[in-house]
């Protein structure tokens, strides 16, 4: 029987619509304008615009919150110090990586509940001219001057739309005068979402030296666990965490009775290492699907998790979310800007750079 070349023709068109509509993530999309940033960062946009209520940032209880601390210009200024940095755009290619903890009614109970989207997670990817990769944390408790604003706070406090740009053209404004990066492209992605990229991709394998907790949140045993998305987060975000103070003993009625104690050193920096881990562990989890099914899962997750800036295209963005999956991991730098702590006339502790970023990237032999 002879078939219309026509009507094969259809058939083709039909076919790579499907598998572009199921393999090719439908990301929310969001303004930023480098020209926008770069205005903001030098000072040519300034606002006094106090940011609405929805946009607050409210801290679990037991936490200082952002809004109880007035940071004082004349006095914070010397702290500042290192703040300031040359240029380095000519050597990087830069992606902005935020993670926003936005609470929803579907949040795990122990992560509690806040109002508006917090910047949890600020990574620059960094990316050279021989295509290696570093991967630079910023630790949201670290203070600057919000050249916006002029107010002097926690980068975290940076990512909200306050008059002079959208959240992440604030943020990447501070983030240009801080390290001397411009962002190139940026993604978002909810840490709900997250927790839903995970589980289908059948978990993750998170590793201890100790065992340890938080209440009911979480338990990993110390080695290597492998968590859903619920337990990986809590321990992310985990400002409590206990560990195991010798043996593991259950009681007749199946309680725990161990003794635990709190875990020394639990910090924003100790955080980071926790974020920077898990995301390599994605990364490596990517490279191994079971089935096409689970690939589509994980695309239908990459939606409902992330957002990308509007100046990348879904097949860019797709593109090289899939060249990373070539990435050797045991090859990235994974660096986290050198900081000291310091509390504040109230009490609330914040980090304060120790060098400036030229400096550090130079020690590690980033630059010239």
């Amino acid at each position: 029987m002879k078939i219309n070349k026509q009507v094969i023709f259809l058939g083709f068109i039909l076919i790579i619509s499907f598998v572009a509509y199921n393999l090719i993530p439908n990301f929310e999309r969001e303004q930023f304008n480098p020209d926008i940033v770069e205005e903001i960062s030098s000072g040519t946009i300034t606002t006094t615009t106090i940011e609405s209520e929805e946009n607050n940032i409210v801290e679990e209880s037991g936490d200082i919150s952002e809004e109880e601390e007035i940071f004082q210009p004349n006095l914070y200024d010397s702290l500042l110090i290192n703040n300031q940095t040359k240029r380095i755009d000519k050597n990087f290619t830069s992606y902005l990586i935020i993670g926003s903890d936005e609470r929803s009614s579907n949040s795990s109970a122990s992560r509690g509940s806040v109002k508006g989207s917090r910047a949890d997670v600020i990574m620059i990817v960094m990316v050279d001219e021989q295509s290696n990769v570093s991967l630079v944390s910023l630790p949201r408790d670290l203070l600057i001057e919000d050249p916006c604003t002029n107010n002097i706070q926690r980068i975290n406090s940076s990512y909200t739309n306050n008059g002079c740009g959208t959240n992440a053209e604030n943020l990447s404004a501070v983030i240009l005068n801080i390290t001397g990066l411009k962002i190139n492209n940026f993604v978002k992605f909810s840490f709900e979402g997250f927790e839903e990229i995970i589980d289908s991709l059948g978990g993750v394998e998170i590793c201890v030296s100790e065992t340890q907790r938080e209440g009911y949140s979480f338990e990993l045993q110390k080695g290597c666990n492998l968590v859903n998305g619920e337990i990986a987060l809590n321990w992310i975000v985990s400002r409590n965490t206990e560990i195991l103070d010798g043996e593991k003993l259950i009681d007749v009625n199946g309680e725990d009775i161990s003794n635990w104690k709190p875990m020394p050193g639990v910090s924003d920096l100790k955080r980071i290492e926790k974020q920077q881990q898990l995301i390599l562990s994605l990364m490596e989890k990517i490279n191994n699907f079971e089935s096409f099914n689970s690939f589509l899962d994980f695309v239908k997750a990459l939606e409902n998790a992330f957002t990308i800036d509007q100046n990348i295209s879904i097949i860019e963005a797709t593109s090289l979310l899939w060249d990373f999956r070539e990435l050797d991991l045991e090859n990235v730098n994974k660096l986290t800007v050198p900081t000291y702590n310091y509390k504040t006339q109230n009490g609330a502790q914040v980090l304060i750079l120790d060098q400036n970023f030229f400096e550090f990237i130079s020690s590690q032999g980033l630059v010239d």
